[in-house]
């Protein structure tokens, strides 16, 4: 296989506004089964052992760090007064960092059941990768995780090998996507409402007569396109939605009526009012088939294939695993709130300087 430089174990997702991100591609480890455990046998400062595979307080700090640091340096630290179901965002972005090292150190376990080793210029760009993120620290962000550079050449070693493993059992798995299953379309669209927002931003639902006054302003939107108004001032006049124009593939839509509905439209054609989820939806085609957009979806039904084959590979081996995890020191973990505590681009470094062969 020729050289490329390594990619992300998965999209590294910042909205957590939206939704709290897996940093892998769709499975974990998981320590659920074992959340309550005695700690005999693991080191002081051992977070966890998955068979012989350890990870200790200072490579999850590395982890933790960079990943809160990646969402401040976005949305400040206000974004951890985000809170969903009664679990604060520190509590799910730490969850997410502990799922994201037992993978890698569980992919190393199947490394070895693969015969997968690192090669002599595989290992230099390891030790690249570390002298450049190493040598980026300051003396108190080294000291606050706790860290040498061995601890991030070995961390490094352990991501590429990861990606290795992923790549082997992909390797094969390149399915023909035809045009009309990633076919993409363009639409423009009105959304009429059938919520308002309280002071926590948090949906209520509108009664009966305001429910059927939301219906009516659809209707009536409906009525003056469909007499041939400009749809451009309809939706500036009646929408409720910010966003106006949307391309979509079939995957995009979980409603089937909806889904239907708008992949039989022609070009320049517009649904009936149509009710959804948040309200009535007026949609006018603009494009049957966005070229650009189809190829990229391809790519990524493809990929999402992929992952699919990973995964079931992937539950296979895990489910006979020993785990244990310190559950103590998994309490005492958090993140680091110091101005000189800056880093965050760990996972960067390896986008652009691990290299596979």
């Amino acid at each position: 296989m020729g050289k490329y430089r390594i990619r992300q174990l998965n999209t590294v997702f910042l909205c957590l506004l939206l939704c709290f991100v897996m940093f892998l591609s769709g499975c974990s480890t998981d320590f659920s089964d074992t959340k309550i455990v005695l700690t005999t046998g693991l080191a002081k400062d051992e977070l966890f052992r998955i068979e012989d595979m350890s990870c200790s307080r200072p490579e999850i700090m590395v982890y933790l760090t960079n990943m809160q640091n990646q969402y401040e340096n976005v949305y400040g630290e206000a974004i951890w007064e985000t809170e969903a179901d009664g679990t604060t965002l520190e509590e799910r972005v730490k969850d997410n960092a502990l799922a994201k090292m037992a993978q890698v150190k569980t992919m190393n376990l199947m490394a070895k059941t693969y015969g997968i080793e690192v090669t002599s210029s595989e290992q230099k760009s390891v030790e690249n990768a570390a002298d450049i993120y190493y040598g980026s620290l300051n003396n108190t962000e080294i000291t606050a995780m706790g860290i040498n550079r061995e601890t991030i050449v070995s961390l490094y070693r352990e991501y590429l090998i990861a990606k290795k493993v992923y790549e082997y059992i992909i390797k094969d798995v390149n399915p023909e996507v035809s045009d009309d299953e990633a076919r993409n379309i363009t639409i423009e669209y009105i959304m009429i409402h059938n919520y308002t927002l309280d002071g926590a931003g948090r949906k209520i639902r509108m009664d009966t007569d305001e429910e059927h006054a939301a219906y009516a302003r659809a209707v009536e939107a409906h009525d003056r396109a469909a007499a041939g108004e400009d749809f451009d001032l309809l939706v500036a006049e009646y929408s409720d939605s910010e966003e106006f124009t949307v391309s979509l593939g079939k995957d995009d839509i979980d409603n089937v009526y909806l889904k239907t509905t708008l992949f039989d439209l022609a070009n320049g054609e517009m649904t009936d009012v149509m009710t959804v989820d948040d309200g009535y939806m007026i949609a006018l085609c603009l494009s049957t088939y966005n070229l650009e957009e189809t190829d990229l979806n391809k790519i990524t039904i493809v990929e999402r294939e992929r992952e699919m084959v990973f995964g079931q590979k992937y539950d296979e081996y895990v489910g006979n695993l020993t785990r244990k995890l310190n559950d103590k020191l998994w309490e005492e973990i958090g993140f680091l709130h110091d101005p000189d505590i800056s880093t965050s681009d760990f996972f960067t470094v390896a986008d652009d300087n691990l290299i596979l062969e």
